[in-house]
């Protein structure tokens, strides 16, 4: 299957496209296993020549009037939305997610441009006097520097806008590697800002199958200021050891265990919907996908029934096809861990309603799979699935539930349904989360702040906290 026309496949370094000097990897179709093409693997050097580029460009940028870097965000959202086809197709090819979930990800990801041009403008500061009166207390914002920015492979848009989105707002400068399984997507988005006209050197992306070393690396340089990275709590922990070293600014998204509570006053019909929002979602590959479906005990087996119903509906094929509903997992690898965790889970008891078999064939897929009566210390239970698996756990009540979800050491995402509202709510607040879809399956909004507690990350992103994560703070004593 062929790359829309013009889909870059070199390193885009100092506004220029190279092949780099570390040889080539080959992407591969998850919906195949076939390879699509191949793309440079970073060097050393190459990445001395991106820092190198960004940090000549940072002065210049952070003294770029504040309405013109909104402008070139703001025109980069317009060309996304203009090129969402070729994007969705990009994604799906190269990821495997579902066309639907391909486009919706592209007007997702796009926004993030629209919202941090409108925030780019509003970066302000303050004038107080001091309480002794001795003097004025003035401060004001300036851009961290040069950033790192590391995304992961299942929303390659989305994850790269939301942090190339505030940094070039604050007037940071960026290097951006994308994960090696979707280097594309970063590589489409390079071209997009270059259109926009973002000045050489402001946007570099480097790829590479060899992650560790070149991050290391660039932690280890002096220019880089700044380091902003989503993907695994395991991965995250050697970051910032290996950030602490130089004091790197740090911004976390890492996993979540994120559960599901369904109360016995629920509505059921609402539940079910929101749970397929929750689960579902790219093929249940999001850290924000429900993990856990905490469910009175009173109406587990009827929602677990309606859930099984509605799962197994589901129409599972190549995710470039118009048809297809839940597309394949990222890779071999993917599907083989999802596959352990849910035979542990059944040798532990669990039964399963529909699926829990890797079927056989080309690509990478799992089917959509509904466990019932699940044990609470189940692999399935205590471990992120990252895959369309809906483990059912039955509770007695809110403090039942409760207590199951907060034992977890991550603290990403929750979902609460109740059909009383106050009640709903006292369960939001005891939840020990950074983000709550309370009687709705999905909670992501750029004009929202994204991020965890716990093992889930340091910071926040998006919303009006989004661009902080990007800004430090200067002091001034001064009289007058």
């Amino acid at each position: 299957m062929t790359l829309p026309a013009g889909t870059p496949t070199q390193m885009f370094v100092d506004g220029k496209w190279s092949d780099g000097s570390g040889g080539s990897f080959d992407v591969l179709n998850p919906s195949t296993g076939e390879v699509i093409t191949a793309v440079p693997r970073a060097g050393t050097d190459d990445l001395d020549h991106a820092l190198a580029a960004a940090a000549a460009a940072q002065p210049g940028w952070a003294a770029t009037a504040p309405r013109q870097r909104a402008e070139v965000l703001r025109q980069a959202f317009e060309l996304m939305i203009s090129r969402r086809e070729d994007l969705a197709f990009l994604m799906s090819l190269e990821m495997g997610k579902s066309l639907t979930d391909a486009r919706g990800e592209v007007t997702y990801a796009a926004e993030f441009f629209r919202w941090f041009s409108e925030e780019a403008v509003r970066i302000d500061g303050a004038l107080r006097t001091a309480p002794s009166g001795a003097n004025k207390i003035l401060t004001f914002r300036k851009p961290v520097g040069v950033a790192l920015l590391l995304t992961p492979w299942n929303f390659p848009a989305a994850m790269a806008t939301r942090k190339i989105g505030p940094a070039l707002a604050a007037g940071c400068t960026v290097v951006l590697k994308p994960a090696h399984e979707t280097p594309l997507t970063a590589l489409a988005l390079a071209q997009i800002l270059s259109d926009a006209g973002a000045p050489s050197g402001v946007v570099n992306v480097l790829t590479t199958d060899h992650s560790a070393q070149l991050v290391t690396a660039a932690l280890a340089d002096d220019r880089v200021r700044k380091l902003s990275f989503t993907g695994s709590t395991e991965v995250g922990r050697i970051l910032l050891k290996q950030a602490a070293e130089r004091i790197v600014t740090c911004s976390m998204e890492l996993g979540g265990n994120d559960p599901f509570i369904v109360l016995a006053d629920a509505d059921l019909d609402a539940a079910v919907d929101g749970a397929m929002l929750a689960k579902m979602r790219n093929g249940g590959q999001a850290c924000t996908a429900a993990n856990r479906f905490l469910v009175a005990e009173s109406i587990a087996g009827e929602f677990a029934a309606r859930l099984a119903e509605r799962m197994g509906a589901l129409r599972m094929g190549p995710g470039t096809d118009e048809q297809t509903q839940l597309g394949p997992m990222v890779s071999d690898r993917a599907v083989e861990g999802i596959a352990d965790k849910v035979e542990r889970t059944l040798d532990a008891g669990a039964r399963a309603l529909i699926g829990g078999q890797r079927p056989s064939g080309a690509g990478f897929f799992y089917p959509a799979t509904v466990l019932a009566d699940v044990p609470r210390d189940s692999a399935v239970a205590v471990e992120e699935v990252f895959g369309p698996v809906a483990p059912i756990i039955s509770v007695r009540d809110e403090d039942d539930a409760l207590a199951i979800a907060n034992s977890s050491e991550m603290g990403l995402t929750g979902y609460v349904y109740s059909g009383d509202l106050a009640r709903g709510l006292r369960v939001c607040e005891r939840l020990e989360v950074g983000m709550i879809g309370l009687n709705r399956g999905l909670v992501s909004d750029p004009a929202a702040p994204f991020g965890g507690v716990k093992q889930s990350g340091l910071g926040r992103e998006g919303g009006y906290e989004g661009i902080e994560e990007y800004l430090e703070t200067t002091y001034v004593a001064a009289n007058w």
